[in-house]
């Protein structure tokens, strides 16, 4: 499981223009104007968080009606262009791609965590064992004002489950089903006990 830590703001945008990594146009306006709109929808704490944690989401199931939280694998916000209204991100972006501007900030990271963690998630593919737990290097401190918050939060709501951890520089695993390479995530990988093989199977001859 991935926590991204993210939450959408504004609403889901169509790109109608792109070259590369560039989002040139949303929705038939340049990319800017559509963030500065999206901008001054937010409050004030809102605006002061896009200061230092504006990202961007791109939609991993176009299939689907509508997209929350958890729908997007999300990208950082690299630069943006003035003169043509381009915003470049971290992340090869193709016209007809559904994105959405994110705010990272800490509790939407805690919030995104436990609710992952929560008993009937957790355990959903068996009673969980044990635990590995990745953490980006631009969590802890940085983020939270305190260390060590992501393995804490493992261990008070799950202490029955061993766990080991370590901090990375990016981390693979899946969002919307399929697997990518993330930034600023907590990803983990939860053990369950093996089904034990149907009898019939494990004869000799069979």
């Amino acid at each position: 499981m991935v926590s991204q830590g993210c939450r959408p703001i504004g609403s889901p945008l169509i790109v109608t223009a792109a070259e590369s990594n560039q989002i040139v146009e949303l929705a038939g306006k340049p990319t800017l104007e559509r963030l500065i709109d999206t901008l001054r929808s937010l409050d004030d704490s809102g605006r002061q968080l896009a200061q230092r944690g504006l990202q961007v989401g791109v939609v991993i199931d176009e299939s689907r009606p509508d997209f929350g939280q958890g729908d997007f694998r999300v990208r950082d916000l690299l630069g943006i262009d003035q003169e043509n209204g381009a915003i470049a991100i971290g992340d090869v972006i193709p016209v007809g791609t559904t994105v959405q501007f994110h705010l990272r900030d800490a509790g939407s990271a805690d919030e995104d965590l436990r609710r992952l963690l929560e008993p009937g998630t957790l355990s959903a593919g068996g009673r969980p064992e044990d635990a590995l737990l990745f953490t980006c290097n631009g969590r802890g401190r940085g983020l939270f004002g305190a260390p060590d918050h992501d393995i804490s939060v493992l261990e008070q709501t799950h202490p029955e489950i061993a766990v080991a951890s370590f901090f990375c520089a990016g981390e693979i695993g899946p969002v919307g089903g399929r697997n990518v390479l993330h930034g600023f995530t907590a990803s983990t990988a939860v053990f369950t006990p093996e089904p034990l093989a149907d009898e019939s199977t494990t004869r000799p001859g069979k």
